[in-house]
């Protein structure tokens, strides 16, 4: 292989890749002065002189000419007089002497070396240029193509066709894919995997939801409106908390647009994911009640030092707070920080049992499970759901169903204590 068939190989190598003309250069430079190291020992002596537009490559070694029984003939820089003069005859000492070396002198296999380490550094090099451009790019939206789908993730190709992967575990439970469908997903993270950069996207992130939002509002964007926090259930329910830094301007209303206008473009994209905005505030409480929305909170009890908040509302709002499969309380918590329990508020006219009273019949550490969660009474216990107590606490169901059969009989037998007999009536 000569200069120029290897030259102009790397070339429209590197340009396929994007590769500008001095980063080009610099690394034909460096493979060919490795070359002359591997030859020469050094390469301080030599010129390399490179043409990428015509493939010409020439290396020149230069030498000063030194008396045949000089000291310093064995230099790398230093030529003796008889050995310079086969080059050319009229040279004399003191002369510097310019030699050309062939690509042809460093061997084949040299050659063959030079031409895989040529592309083995623009690959290296284009490795690099993607993590630094993706790593710089986390947390924002792209587009892409669906280039192949598997059972755990998806491969989608950037606009340069930059390889990236879409994992199931990232993607909404009801995201669809075909081969040639366009995906947006914001930049979730980037890996290095056996040397090679790993680009994962998301469209289950938290960032995914707060991008698309500051693409729908301009007063986001602006930086009028601040989104403080964003909890998900990917494809099922969002609460997003946000605050206006303008006094005129309402962040809810703003967010949600007129008639829906805005959000509905979100909801669309995120597969009709049921989203809440809602008015971020310093008063606990009053977020607390908001993050509960739809649901109307009755009263509450905040325990800051253990991070829980005891919430008391109607029968029928407690299905609103708890949401479907609990979605709603696990997301209002996430959102506020704090573990939230639910808990039916009782007539004043209903008696109640402590929890200690049923030592007798219900194990203490069960007892003591209950009253972790701030459930210390018979009634307090019954107006919790069994699949929210399995939830909020270590109980096995069947635990939980036995506890519901003791408090339950023993609220009976009170019951039928206090109702007259027959003959009592009369």
């Amino acid at each position: 292989m000569n200069s120029n068939v290897l030259i102009e190989s790397f070339a429209e190598f590197a340009r396929s890749k994007n590769i500008d003309r001095p980063t080009m250069m610099s690394i034909l430079e460096d493979v060919f002065r490795t070359m002359i190291r591997k030859k020469y020992t050094t390469d301080e002596n030599f010129d390399v002189i490179l043409n990428v537009d015509k493939g010409d490559l020439e290396i020149w070694r230069n030498r000063e000419i030194v008396d045949d029984d000089s000291e310093d003939i064995w230099d790398f820089d230093k030529i003796p007089l008889s050995e310079a003069q086969k080059i050319e005859p009229d040279f004399e000492i003191g002369e510097s002497v310019a030699e050309e070396v062939k690509l042809e002198d460093f061997g084949r296999r040299a050659v063959l070396m030079a031409r895989q380490t040529l592309i083995q550094r623009v690959k290296d090099l284009e490795r690099d240029h993607l993590y630094q451009t993706y790593k710089d790019q986390v947390g924002e939206i792209i587009a892409g193509e669906v280039y192949q789908v598997w059972s755990r993730e998806a491969l989608i190709l950037d606009k340069d066709e930059n390889e990236l992967v879409l994992p199931k575990s990232e993607q909404i439970p009801k995201d669809r894919y075909r081969k040639g469908d366009t995906v947006r997903a914001v930049v979730h993270r980037v890996e290095i995997l056996n040397g090679t950069p790993k680009i994962i996207l998301s469209r289950a992130a938290p960032a995914f939801l707060e991008r698309l939002f500051e693409q729908e509002v301009p007063e986001i964007y602006d930086g009028l409106i601040t989104i403080k926090n964003i909890v998900r259930e990917p494809g099922e329910r969002a609460k997003v908390a946000v605050e206006s830094y303008d006094d005129r301007i309402d962040p809810v209303g703003a967010c949600v647009g007129m008639k829906g206008s805005r959000i509905h473009a979100v909801v669309r994209e995120l597969e009709n994911e049921n989203i809440d905005v809602i008015n971020y505030t310093n008063n606990l409480e009053l977020y607390i009640q908001r993050a509960l929305s739809p649901a109307k909170i009755g009263s509450m009890k905040i325990n800051e030092q253990t991070g829980r908040v005891s919430v008391f509302l109607k029968p029928d709002q407690v299905s609103l707070a708890i949401g479907r499969g609990g979605a709603n309380i696990k997301l209002a918590s996430r959102l506020v920080g704090m573990e939230i329990d639910v808990f039916r508020e009782a007539g004043d006219y209903e008696e109640d049992i402590a929890l200690d009273e049923f030592r007798d019949e219900i194990d203490a550490w069960v007892l003591d499970e209950l009253k972790k969660i701030g459930l210390d009474t018979g009634r307090a216990v019954l107006a919790v759901s069994k699949e929210d107590l399995v939830r909020r606490t270590e109980l096995e169901e069947e635990s939980v169903e036995e506890v519901f059969r003791v408090i339950r009989q023993e609220f009976e037998d009170e019951e039928e204590s206090e109702t007259p007999s027959a003959g009592e009536a009369q």
